[in-house]
């Protein structure tokens, strides 16, 4: 977080709208790389320059950013798109809550979307997506997508990604994050029913652990779910120029799912919780039986200390130190007492 606050210094008294990286430091360049359709037509490009880019009016364009830390060609893509100066800042800024932010002839959402390459490694980025009238641009803070289930139903022509228009392109883009967040819940939920057998098997060594990663995953999910819930509402409750009504229903379908979301969150929270208390309890009751066992060879080795003790001595009048057979007596009773305690704790299933 060290590097947010740095950032948001650096831009102390700077006008509004001012573009400053407040992001991860990264060093690959940033690619851009675009896909022109329409019903009948589909040309996918890889950008090296902006300029290269020429899309007809009959078409619709996806220009997708991978990487914003070059605030350069954020500026060029703002100029080209005519897009609002205070949507582009945010586009740099990367620790922003998911919101939708409506400037009329064109709208920014932005959402976290998750990478990982195992559960354990889950980390979310910020997404951009800009709807605007025949076009839609997103920008992702590093190389690697959820986007190619939308990409590759673009080029088969699959459904009615082409048929629709750029604000359909952009809920689709949101519905595969969105539906990201239900393969790691159930990453979490395999990973937390492992957990369980562990725990009741007794494996412990490292379960604080991994409850620990699996709780800072849903609490991540939980902090991009949140917010996103309340900007696609508002989306819904509100007039949206770009938003046709032919897309509403599945915006409300896409809200749904956000909902689920946090359900299932809130449900594995609780999991959670009580793998912990299974945990806990797990420890102090292998704690308990130890200090059982202890406390049984503890009160076992008592009398015989004693009988040791008496007879360490060494009193010159004490009788039983010259008896020719007082050495196995007193190992005997030492035996005997033993045996009879071992066997009473038995009887009473203390052993």
């Amino acid at each position: 977080m060290g590097f947010y606050f740095r950032t948001r210094s650096q831009k102390a008294g700077l006008a509004p709208g001012s573009l400053v990286y407040g992001g991860i430091p990264r060093e690959h360049a940033p690619t851009m790389d675009a896909i022109v359709y329409g019903p009948d037509y589909l040309e996918a490009l890889e950008l090296a320059f902006l300029s290269h880019l020429k899309v007809p009016k009959d078409r619709l364009l996806w220009l997708n950013v991978t990487g914003v830390h070059d605030t350069a060609l954020l500026g060029e893509i703002g100029a080209r798109f005519n897009l609002h100066d205070l949507g582009m800042e945010d586009v740099a800024s990367t620790l922003q809550r998911a919101k939708v932010d409506d400037f009329g002839d064109h709208l920014f959402v932005t959402i976290r979307m998750f990478s990982r390459q195992r559960v354990a490694d889950l980390f979310s980025e910020q997404v951009t997506l800009v709807v605007g009238d025949g076009f839609v641009i997103s920008f992702q803070e590093r190389p690697g997508d959820v986007f190619g289930p939308v990409r590759e139903r673009l080029h088969k022509g699959a459904g009615r990604l082409r048929k629709m228009g750029p604000d359909y392109l952009a809920y689709a883009l949101m519905d595969v994050i969105v539906d990201d967040y239900f393969v790691s819940l159930e990453e979490v939920s395999d990973a937390l029913e492992e957990l369980e057998n562990d725990v009741l098997e007794g494996e412990l060594h490292d379960t604080t652990a991994r409850l620990r990663k699996l709780r800072a995953t849903l609490i991540m999910t939980r902090r991009a779910a949140w917010p996103l819930r309340e900007a696609v509402a508002r989306l819904l409750n509100r007039e949206v120029p770009l938003l046709q009504s032919t897309t509403i229903p599945y915006v409300r379908d896409l809200h749904d799912h956000v909902v689920q979301v946090m359900d299932i969150v809130e449900s594995l929270r609780d999991v959670v919780s009580s793998i912990h208390d299974l945990h806990m309890a797990s420890i102090s009751n292998r704690m308990n039986e130890i200090m059982k066992f202890l406390t049984i060879i503890g009160t076992i080795f008592i009398p015989l200390t004693f009988i040791a003790g008496v007879y360490g001595m060494n009193f010159t009048g004490m009788p039983e130190l010259a008896w020719k057979w007082g050495y196995p007596v007193a190992l005997g009773v030492m035996g005997l007492l033993a045996g009879v305690l071992v066997a009473y704790f038995r009887r009473k299933n203390w052993l």
